[in-house]
């Protein structure tokens, strides 16, 4: 049975991109284990698992019915509930690294740890699957190979959260939510296109109108560079978890 780690913040991770992923693994039989700070059990964003404060917008910005039955099916799993703290995590035990992703500022300490960043690097020098979704994408670009010193990144082809998707969710809320959908000033496009070696490599898809869904994967996008797989946003979760299944089948 592979195994596949699965960090997480305290606070904050986007429901649809961790639940969903879950859910398919562990439907294929892989073994999913979590990881947090602290090794205590780690909590979604209630905002966007529970639609609270997103006024007109919560149809379009809250979790789908399908993600919050997968996050409470995934809250109340062994695993979920008795994650690793960063500190146990060994990266030779797992055989591949999903990196969800999420906007509320607890995400922050999951972004900026150098522990996992470690981790991150590691999976990249051994050639394991990475899979990195949204904000996720900017843990992976922030690790950086011990030998170039360049980003994990640098060399390869990406997605991630559009600017414009982080700056038109922003602008519909921020009269009564503020910054919360800017996790950064500098958008995650933005961060994370520097630091690959050509804004070439940078791929932005079609244009994110439609969330893909169980049974039309092909709604969703993803890049897919050799042992890297990204995606940009909960739209995509579908097609994203089962590009990431297809790469632990045939790794």
């Amino acid at each position: 049975m592979k195994k596949v780690l699965v960090p997480l913040p305290d606070y904050g991770f986007d429901p649809t991109e961790t639940a969903i992923p879950w859910l398919l693994l562990s439907a294929k039989g892989y073994d999913v284990q979590f990881a947090t700070p602290g090794g205590y059990s780690g909590m979604a964003d209630l905002r966007v698992l529970r639609g609270e404060g997103l006024g007109i917008w919560k149809w379009l910005l809250q979790a789908r019915e399908d993600a919050v039955m997968a996050y409470h099916r995934m809250s109340n799993s062994e695993s979920f509930c008795t994650p690793l703290k960063y500190t146990e995590i060994r990266a030779e035990a797992y055989d591949a690294l999903l990196l969800p992703g999420g906007h509320d500022k607890g995400v922050i300490p999951y972004l900026e740890s150098a522990l996992l960043q470690q981790v991150v690097a590691r999976f990249f020098t051994e050639g394991k699957p990475v899979a990195a979704i949204c904000h996720g994408t900017v843990l992976a670009a922030r690790s950086k190979n011990l030998q170039t010193g360049f980003s994990v990144l640098h060399s390869y082809k990406t997605t991630a959260l559009l600017a414009t998707q982080e700056r038109m969710a922003y602008q519909l809320t921020r009269w009564w939510l503020k910054d919360y959908y800017l996790t950064y000033p500098v958008t995650v496009q933005a961060e994370v296109t520097a630091a690959l070696a050509s804004p070439a490599q940078f791929v932005r898809g079609p244009l994110p109108l439609r969330r893909d869904d169980a049974h039309h994967p092909e709604r969703g996008f993803i890049v897919r560079d050799r042992n890297y797989l990204s995606a940009r946003w909960p739209g995509d979760v579908y097609h994203f978890s089962a590009a990431f299944i297809d790469m632990l089948t045939h790794a």
